[in-house]
């Protein structure tokens, strides 16, 4: 008997092709999402409908920092023995206006989250998302998850970091295996609009100015989307051990999920242009409170476990999401 997958923020960016990519494996998903309107919810409901195309897909609406929802969820679904828990209140910048919801959804959220995980027999593993942004103004490069951690620069960063903080906490009393993913500037089809490329892509096509933050002194480890999924999946599949009466390491562990090599932002927006086939109107601004200059995944660790390998470069994974806008918004 295939169990269900429970996927939270399952109509969200990378909730969607996680969950996509395990139906299309044959898998049977149960995804959750409280569609807020953080950006347009149009789009979370056309990757809803993608995912509903599939029998073998079920959705529920609920927040997850409401524990009443969570445990109906359980109750009518039957014990998740296995979950990808993606949700969580999203952006950087957006933390600095609306600080309350990230503490609803990333420490609240995760809470519950863990609490059903506790009490669901012969549980297997928790795999949540974690963020690079985790790794604050850290000078060194590349980002290892030895790295201190403790100097988050953004409200979003800490709520992250404290995620992390609450999984060990819960790994050591309860014996839960558990991984925290640090993911690094996601993209691809699909993506949120709150995002560099499709912010650039949707300003260019309509001859806008695009906001070029630190004066285009930025680099970014931009990773595809679908090398993300092959991590997530990949972490899934392999559990950090148990302990056994008590003895061995906590079963917990933190790794990082990027492309390991570091783009210049300027290179980033010129692989756009050409993808469009349009030059951009640049507009220089300042360092952005909370951002960093550069970040740059050590993944040694992470493929070591998970198997993972980051294959998909800008030049190639830029021009895909291209060809998605244009459709998705009827562009020729």
């Amino acid at each position: 008997m295939i169990r269900p997958i429970l996927v939270t923020g399952a109509a969200g960016f990378i909730g969607f092709h996680t969950s996509l990519r395990l139906l299309e494996q044959g898998g049977e998903v149960v995804g959750i999402d409280n569609l807020n309107d953080y950006y347009d919810v149009s789009l979370k409901q056309a990757r809803l409908a993608k995912l509903q195309e599939f029998d073998k897909f079920k959705f529920v609406k609920l927040d997850i920092s409401d524990k009443t929802a969570m445990e109906k969820l359980w109750a009518e679904h039957g014990d998740f023995l296995e979950v990808i828990h993606l949700a969580a209140q999203a952006g950087v910048r957006y933390s600095l206006k609306n600080p309350y919801s990230y503490i609803t959804s990333n420490c609240m959220g995760h809470l519950t989250v863990m609490e059903m995980c506790r009490h669901t027999k012969d549980f297997k593993h928790l795999v949540y998302a974690s963020s690079s942004s985790v790794y604050g103004g850290n000078k060194k490069l590349p980002y290892s998850v030895e790295d201190s951690v403790d100097q988050p620069l953004s409200l979003y960063a800490a709520t992250k970091r404290s995620d992390e903080l609450m999984s060990h906490t819960y790994a050591h009393l309860y014996n839960i295996a558990q991984t925290g993913l640090r993911f690094f500037t996601v993209y691809g089809p699909w993506g949120r609009p709150d995002m560099a490329l499709f912010i650039f892509t949707k300003a260019i096509c309509e001859g806008k100015s695009i906001p070029i933050f630190n004066d285009g002194n930025m680099k970014r480890d931009f990773t595809y989307v679908d090398d993300i999924v092959s991590g997530i999946l990949g972490a899934l599949k392999n559990p950090p051990a148990l302990r056994i009466d008590g003895k061995g390491d906590v079963p917990n562990r933190i790794l990082n999920i990027g492309n390991n090599r570091s783009e210049n932002l300027m290179d980033f927006v010129k692989v756009i242009e050409d993808a469009l086939g349009k030059k951009a109107e640049l507009e220089l601004l300042p360092m952005q409170d909370g951002d960093v200059p550069e970040t740059y995944a050590d993944i040694e660790e992470t493929t070591r476990i998970a198997g993972y390998n980051a294959r998909t470069t800008i030049h190639e994974g830029i021009p895909k999401f291209i060809a998605w806008y244009k459709e998705y918004y009827n562009i020729s």
